[in-house]
């Protein structure tokens, strides 16, 4: 997939006001403000773009609030900067097709990894996998 950009007005138009103000002005969702996202396997894409970002199978209940995983998926084009806002410094995760704002990644999640992707629910689509 090669990158995407759009104007501002582009973005605004196709995504709801939370999902445009999370993705693309760097906002966050309240905590336990998204539905949990279904149980079942299935993996989980850019709401802005498509890209596969995560895969449910590394999904876990951090208690944040937040859908939290373990790893990213396999070729996901994810990518890491510095966020020095909210007077700390934190891992900002982002879409690197898009350049959407996805979430936080912490060293304190579970093994394997010892990670904790923390994600804007409303950054993400579910998608169920097909029965075949």
């Amino acid at each position: 997939m090669s990158k995407i950009e759009k104007t501002d007005q582009e973005w605004q138009t196709i995504l709801s006001p939370l999902a445009y103000k999370v993705t693309r002005k760097h906002g966050t969702e309240r905590a336990f403000s998204h539905d949990d996202f279904p149980q079942q396997a299935g993996y989980f894409t850019c709401v802005c773009c498509g890209a596969h970002l995560f895969s449910q199978a590394d999904k876990f209940d951090s208690g944040t609030g937040w859908p939290s995983f373990t790893k990213t998926a396999q070729g996901a084009k994810v990518g890491e900067s510095e966020d020095k806002s909210w007077f700390s410094t934190r891992t900002e995760v982002h879409c690197q097709t898009c350049e959407a704002h996805l979430g936080h990644v912490f060293p304190d999640g579970p093994a394997p990894t010892g990670l904790r992707y923390c994600m804007n629910g409303v950054a993400m689509n579910f998608h169920p996998e097909q029965d075949n």
